[in-house]
C-alpha cells in the first residue's frame, strides 16, 4: 500500500545530525571485501534495502558476512574465489549492486541469474554489457538491449580491454575495473568527463594497483592491473553526501535556520551540489576536514540563505547526478532563472528523474520547461506548494519533494514516501529532530 506524506511549512531548522553512511561506498567495500583475502571490518555501513540486497548477493557467492557491535566482518574469498549461487541473485532497486556484481561474475566460471523488483527491472545493462562481453562474459539476448531478469556466465579467461565510455557512468566503469581485476595485464577505461572514483580509491586501499592519467579537458584514463590479490582492510564508511543533500536544502530555504551535518563525505567527484549551491549565494561552511578510509570528510554547517538562479554547465552532471532533483527544488526558491543542463542519465535512474521533477514543480506551482536534456526553473515568485506530487516510486523524487514543503507558502503531500528506505532509513524522523514538520 502506498505512504504518503505531508511537509507542511516549518520554523527554523537547528541542531546537528549524522545522515546514514555512503551508498555507494558501502556497496564497494561489501565487493571488495568479497573479494579480499582475510577479514574485512566495516563501520558505518549503510543498512538500506539496496546495500542488504549487495550484502545477501555477496554472500550467496560465498563471502562469509557477519555483523557484530554495529560493524559488518565479511571473510573474503579472494579475487576468482567466489562460488556458484544455489539460487538468482535479486537485487531488489539496486542499479549499483546488480552492475557492478555483473563485473565481478565475470571474472568467475560461473552461471548467474541477475533479478530485481519492477523498477529495477526495467532499467537499462546494456551499456555495462557491452565492454563486458567484449571482455569475455557471455549473456543471454542482445546485450545493447538487455534488461533483467538476465542469465550471464563468467569465465576464468577474461581478456584485458581498453574501452572508451560512451557517456560518463562510475557504474560502467567499476564493472569494467572488477571484471579487469580478473584479467591479465592491464584494463584502461578511458572517461570523458571524470564520474565517481571510489572503487579506484578502494581498490588502492585494498592493495590493487591502479593508475589515473589525466588526459585533459576534464578526460582522464584509470587503468586496473590484473591477476589481482586483495587484502582485507578496515573501512569507515562516511556520511553520504547525497542524503545529507535534503537536510542542507532544507536549511537553506527555511528562515532562520542552522545547522550542522557531521562526516559527510567531501570526495571531489561528488561536490557538484555544494559547488552550485555556493555559486547561488548559499551559506555552506567546512568544519574540520579530515580523512577516514581513503576519502576526505568533513562536518557541514548550513544556514538560511538568499539564493540566485545560475547556470549549471552539463560537465558538472557527474558530480552531482543524484542531486540534481533537490537542487530544482532549491532552484525554486532562487531569485531569477536557474538552467542545469546535460541531464540525459537523469532519465535512466529508478524513473525519468527529469520528467518527474518537471511535474513536481509544476504541481508546486513552480514554472519549469525541459528542453531537451536541460531543465530550466524560474524562481524567485514564491512557492505556492499545496501539491501533490507522484513520486513514481522514486527515493530521491519523495525526499527532494518534501525538502521542498518544508518552506512553500502550502503543504506538500508526496504520494508514496514506502521506497525512501532502499536508501535513506529514518529520513522522516532525521528531518523531524531538526525541526521539520513531516505528518
Amino acid at each position: 500500500m502506498p505512504q504518503p506524506l505531508t511537509a507542511s511549512p516549518s520554523a527554523r531548522l537547528s541542531g546537528r545530525a549524522c545522515v546514514p553512511g555512503d551508498k555507494s561506498i558501502s556497496h564497494r567495500a561489501l565487493i571488495l571485501g568479497a573479494l579480499a583475502t582475510g577479514h574485512t571490518r566495516i563501520t558505518g555501513l549503510l543498512e538500506a534495502e539496496d546495500v542488504m540486497a549487495t550484502a545477501k548477493a555477496v554472500a550467496a557467492l560465498g563471502a562469509e558476512i557477519t555483523r557484530s557491535n554495529g560493524a559488518f566482518e565479511v571473510r573474503g574469498q579472494g579475487v576468482g574465489g567466489l562460488r556458484a549461487p544455489s539460487a538468482a541473485l535479486d537485487f531488489g532497486n539496486s542499479g549499483t549492486g546488480s552492475r557492478l556484481m555483473l563485473g565481478v561474475v565475470a571474472g568467475h566460471d560461473m552461471q548467474v541469474k541477475f533479478t530485481g523488483d519492477a523498477s529495477l527491472r526495467r532499467r537499462p545493462m546494456g551499456r555495462v554489457l557491452a565492454p563486458l562481453t567484449a571482455m569475455g562474459l557471455q549473456a543471454d539476448g542482445e546485450a545493447e538491449r538487455a534488461t533483467l531478469p538476465l542469465v550471464v556466465r563468467g569465465t576464468q579467461d577474461l581478456l584485458p580491454i581498453v574501452y572508451d565510455l560512451p557517456v560518463p557512468s562510475a557504474q560502467v566503469k567499476s564493472a569494467i575495473l572488477l571484471a579487469g581485476m580478473h584479467a591479465p595485464g592491464r584494463t584502461t577505461i578511458v572517461e570523458p568527463l571524470a564520474t565517481r572514483d571510489h572503487t579506484e580509491r578502494m581498490l588502492a586501499y585494498f592493495g590493487g594497483e591502479v593508475e589515473i592519467e589525466d588526459r585533459g579537458q576534464g578526460a582522464r584514463a584509470v587503468t586496473v592491473c590484473g591477476d589481482a590479490e586483495l587484502h582485507g582492510a578496515a573501512i569507515s564508511v562516511p556520511g553520504d553526501p547525497s542524503s545529507a543533500a535534503f537536510m542542507i536544502a532544507a536549511a537553506l530555504i527555511s528562515p532562520g535556520s542552522d545547522i550542522v551535518v557531521e562526516s559527510v563525505l567531501m570526495n571531489p567527484t561528488r561536490s557538484g551540489f555544494i559547488e552550485t549551491l555556493r555559486e547561488m549565494g548559499a551559506s555552506i561552511e567546512v568544519l574540520d576536514r579530515r580523512h577516514e578510509g581513503g576519502e576526505p570528510v568533513g562536518d557541514l554547517r548550513v544556514r538560511a540563505s538568499a539564493l540566485r538562479g545560475v547556470s549549471v554547465p552539463a560537465e558538472r552532471a557527474p558530480s552531482m547526478i543524484d542531486e540534481y532533483p533537490v537542487l530544482a527544488c532549491v532552484a525554486a526558491f532562487a531569485e531569477g532563472e536557474t538552467r542545469m543542463q546535460g541531464l540525459a542519465e537523469l532519465k535512466l535512474k529508478e524513473s525519468d528523474r527529469l520528467s518527474a521533477t518537471a511535474a513536481g514543480l509544476a504541481a508546486c506551482g513552480v514554472v519549469a520547461h525541459v528542453e531537451g536534456d536541460d531543465l530550466t526553473v524560474e524562481g524567485g515568485r514564491g512557492v505556492k506548494g499545496g501539491g501533490l506530487v507522484a513520486t513514481h516510486m522514486d527515493h530521491r523524487v519523495a525526499m527532494a519533494f518534501l525538502t521542498l514543503g518544508l518552506g512553500a507558502a502550502n503543504p506538500v503531500t508526496v504520494d508514496d514516501i514506502s521506497m525512501i528506505a532502499t536508501s535513506f532509513p529514518g529520513f522522516a524522523p532525521l528531518m523531524t529532530r531538526l525541526g521539520a514538520q513531516l505528518q
